[in-house]
């Protein structure tokens, strides 16, 4: 199976085009065409450097992707449906789901999910909308319960009922609770309960819309409810960074394809992709890259300030579009 070194050198013994692809772009276009020759399905890749660029503004999901999407969809031919590979640490709720809405009607129900290490909080949803999901033994998707300002609206909740609790029950608990309520403005409880309804009901529509299109509607409406109540349970789950792996994922209910379980060109092809994008986030100025499988690609770049380097007069060949504009 290709590892992270073999294409490493592969991408060394490959030649930069003068004024075009780098060498790492001609090698994730070859590999993301070999996959699309094999399944005979549009291909595209939604990768964010949340690993080699952590805390960086603009790689999480957010309303500015959709114009990568429409790129990477123009003149694809749109009855082949979709496979979407997913590499993210989440995002924006209202962006994901317009993202979604998008996808389902140039697509429809024919999406594919593909997680090759990690596509959390968000990025769980957006593989929620597709009718199954492919993970390797390594692959990871998270919880989805939302996060408003940075706090987890489930536990904001749930401190609330349980100070009214305690304070109910012993009002010399009021002098422990107060400081720790007067954090909280009602507007702000308002929107984390909003949230938290909004949040279950966008991921049990999108399985019983899609995943689970196939059931009788009690049976789908079950089906999903076990799964929107296990992404969301922070009682089991302990933090908004669980890593939830593919056992894990069946055993809620989730239709999941394990790689290991395919057959081996799928999984090397996947593997090597993602081998691929890893290395051009890590060894590059982009820090996200959205590409379909002709090599039409949007990538966002940093300049690099905020490792106190001076910025690039002009981008690497890496950065270079690969298609004409939407």
């Amino acid at each position: 199976m290709p590892n992270w070194d073999y294409v490493r050198r592969e991408i060394q013994n490959e030649h930069d085009d003068r004024g075009g692809d780098s060498a790492a772009d001609k090698v994730r276009k070859r590999y993301l065409m070999k996959l699309h020759e094999k399944v005979d399905r549009n291909i595209i890749c939604y990768y964010s450097g949340f690993l080699s660029k952590p805390r960086l503004e603009g790689i999480e999901i957010n309303d500015d992707d959709k114009n990568g999407f429409m790129l990477c969809i123009h003149k694809l031919d749109k009855t082949k449906g979709l496979d979407l590979f997913l590499h993210t640490p989440g995002g924006s709720g209202a962006a994901t789901e317009s993202i979604v809405h998008y996808l389902k009607e140039i697509f429809g129900n024919d999406i594919r999910a593909f997680v090759p290490q990690i596509a959390m909080s968000a990025g769980t949803i957006i593989a929620c909308a597709c009718k199954e999901i492919f993970m390797g033994k390594h692959s990871n998707v998270g919880p989805t319960d939302p996060q408003i300002n940075g706090l987890p609206a489930y536990a904001v909740i749930d401190e609330i009922k349980t100070a009214y609790n305690e304070i109910m029950a012993d009002n010399g608990k009021m002098f422990v609770w107060n400081p720790i309520l007067s954090r909280y403005t009602p507007g702000f409880v308002q929107q984390c309960h909003w949230a938290v309804e909004e949040g279950k009901k966008m991921v049990s529509n999108f399985l019983q819309e899609n995943m689970f299109s196939g059931y009788e509607e009690q049976e789908r409406k079950a089906r999903a409810e076990k799964i929107v109540t296990t992404l969301t349970d922070l009682s089991s789950s302990k933090g908004h960074d669980k890593h939830i792996h593919y056992d894990e994922c069946r055993k809620m209910g989730l239709i999941i394809k394990l790689l290991e379980e395919e057959d081996k060109e799928l999984q090397d092809l996947v593997l090597t992709i993602h081998h691929c994008f890893m290395f051009s986030l890590s060894n590059s100025q982009a820090f996200k890259i959205i590409e379909n499988h002709v090599g039409r690609r949007q990538v966002k770049l940093t300049l690099q300030m905020f490792m106190g380097l001076p910025p690039m007069a002009a981008p690497p060949p890496l950065l270079a579009p690969g298609g004409p504009p939407h």
